[in-house]
């Protein structure tokens, strides 16, 4: 199991770190009241796939009415190892807390009609303090773009050990239109065409005799070195920005044969490289019988 409890000030970034960490593969639960941990760890513990677990709690001022100074004492009495926790706590100065609620016009939690932000912003640091000392990690966030504090949280945090970027490859016919869900869109129209042979046109790119005759032929082998070369050049830029799935449409004229055969030898290429690579067929799916 591991438990990382994630909290900070106001605007200091709390809800993007779970965002990136739920993109990283972890359960997120954000507010969670700090006298109920116990009970969730003890839960997940219970369960049978326990040691794979791994969960992000969020724990912030709006526990104004629980002791947050008690939070040792309460996970001590939880089944959990001291290496299987850790605590992340995320900063900024008052000046860039002030500007980034000026500047979205958010309301502090703990501003009301008769609370103003300042004070807000005063009472707020006051009551996480025993958050701030009990950190693992402090990151101060006033001078980071959202980009940079995604970075530091997946270095910090994730580490080396992250999911990666998940790739989905999408085969698709263009004569039903071209998807409008995908990030890249390959057009393997020009390569030889099995339809136009009797023997094969019932069949698909996931048959033998199909994958037989593409397998053969220079043009095919020439289209999949580049359309790969692309991928594994450029794939490593998009996971820098911290983007977490990328989807690459590959199409042919009916989606049955070229696109579903260039997808699934994709896939393959990059199965060791990335943890999380899949396949759709967008009109065998919509084929009958399927």
């Amino acid at each position: 199991m591991r438990l990382l409890i994630i909290s900070g000030r106001s605007g200091s970034g709390k809800t993007s770190a779970l965002h990136l960490l739920e993109d990283e593969g972890y359960t997120c639960i954000d507010n969670l009241p700090v006298n109920l941990l116990p009970a969730l760890i003890e839960q997940i513990a219970a369960a049978p796939n326990a040691d794979s677990q791994r969960f992000a709690i969020g724990i912030d001022a709006r526990n104004i009415y629980s002791d947050l100074g008690k939070l040792g004492e309460l996970i001590a009495s939880a089944p959990i190892d001291r290496k299987q926790y850790q605590i992340v706590f995320l900063d900024s100065s008052r000046e860039m807390l002030l500007k980034r609620f000026s500047e979205t016009r958010r309301r502090h939690p703990l501003s009301d009609e008769f609370i103003g932000l300042n004070e807000a912003i005063e009472k707020e640091k006051a009551i996480l303090q025993p958050m701030a000392a009990a950190a693992d990690f402090t990151i101060d966030t006033s001078h980071l773009s959202l980009h940079e504090l995604r970075s530091s949280i997946k270095h910090l945090v994730v580490g080396k050990n992250g999911k990666g970027v998940a790739l989905m490859f999408k085969s698709f016919g263009y004569k039903y239109g071209v998807p409008v869900d995908v990030d890249f869109i390959f057009d393997v129209r020009c390569l030889p065409n099995p339809f136009w042979s009797t023997q094969l046109r019932d069949h698909t790119g996931l048959e033998p005799q199909v994958i037989e005759f593409l397998g053969g032929q220079q043009e095919v082998e020439e289209m999949f070195a580049d359309i790969l070369g692309f991928i594994k050049k450029w794939i490593p830029k998009f996971e820098s920005n911290n983007r977490s799935y990328l989807s690459i449409g590959i199409g042919c004229t009916g989606g049955w044969h070229r696109s579903v055969y260039m997808c699934e030898r994709l896939a393959e290429a990059l199965k060791d490289d990335y943890k999380n690579v899949q396949t759709r067929h967008r009109q065998l799916e919509n084929k009958p019988g399927h």
